[in-house]
């Protein structure tokens, strides 16, 4: 953040002001782009070569997918000098890819897990002694229901927000595993059927399942 706030009010200030104190051919702003452009670059790179949490390499591939080329480099103040340079991207496309790669595996297994956990947690509750919730007046649940539907989106909208071959990459993984998930609820919930016919709220849970299944089509 520090060095793309400097990068882009210093980069104004060449183009408003010290620009025009130099002859066209001695290109001021365009050295003055590549060197900022060039040591951010270094900067973006070897923070990627190091060993990065997943919150950090989301936050650097915003920085290279959005936050540089097109709030800074888009900027009014500066777009029009800065498409005369033609900077290029902060990271090496081949190390990029790498980094989306492992945002999309971690992703992919957060979703994963988090879907699980709310199986079993919906399971559990099946076993207690309480009936199910209402909304708008019908049994439903709404930790099942909802809690996965948005999991999936929130995700969906992250990886978009990166740009939009990782969120359709991203699309394209968590459809394979919401299938996956909907079998373990189905195969859960039959065999709750069976075994569980004397449990107090069986028939508002039955109902509140099949509720459920309106939201997942």
């Amino acid at each position: 953040l520090h060095m793309g706030k400097t990068m882009k009010d210093d980069l104004t200030v060449v183009a408003k002001y010290i620009n025009k104190l130099y002859p066209p051919e001695f290109n001021v702003f365009s050295i003055y782009a590549e060197l900022y452009h060039n040591y951010f670059a270094s900067q973006a790179k070897k923070n990627a070569e190091s060993h990065l949490e997943d919150k950090d390499i989301y936050l650097l591939l915003s920085w290279v997918h959005n936050f540089y080329p097109k709030d800074m480099r888009k900027d009014h103040a500066l777009a029009m000098e800065l498409d005369k340079v033609k900077l290029g991207s902060l990271l090496p496309s081949s190390l990029s890819k790498e980094l989306e790669n492992k945002y999309l595996d971690s992703e992919e297994v957060t979703v994963k897990n988090s879907l699980s956990r709310c199986l079993d947690k919906e399971i559990q509750r099946w076993k207690e002694d309480k009936e199910p919730e209402k909304l708008n007046g019908h049994f439903q649940s709404e930790l099942l229901g909802i809690f996965v539907i948005q999991s999936i989106y929130s995700s969906q909208k992250r990886a978009e927000d990166i740009s939009k071959a990782v969120g359709e990459e991203l699309s394209r993984r968590l459809l394979k595993e919401l299938p996956a998930f909907l079998r373990s609820y189905r195969d859960a919930f039959e065999d709750f059927k069976e075994k569980s016919k004397k449990h107090t709220y069986y028939k508002p849970i039955l109902i509140a399942n099949i509720n459920n299944c309106w939201n997942f089509r």
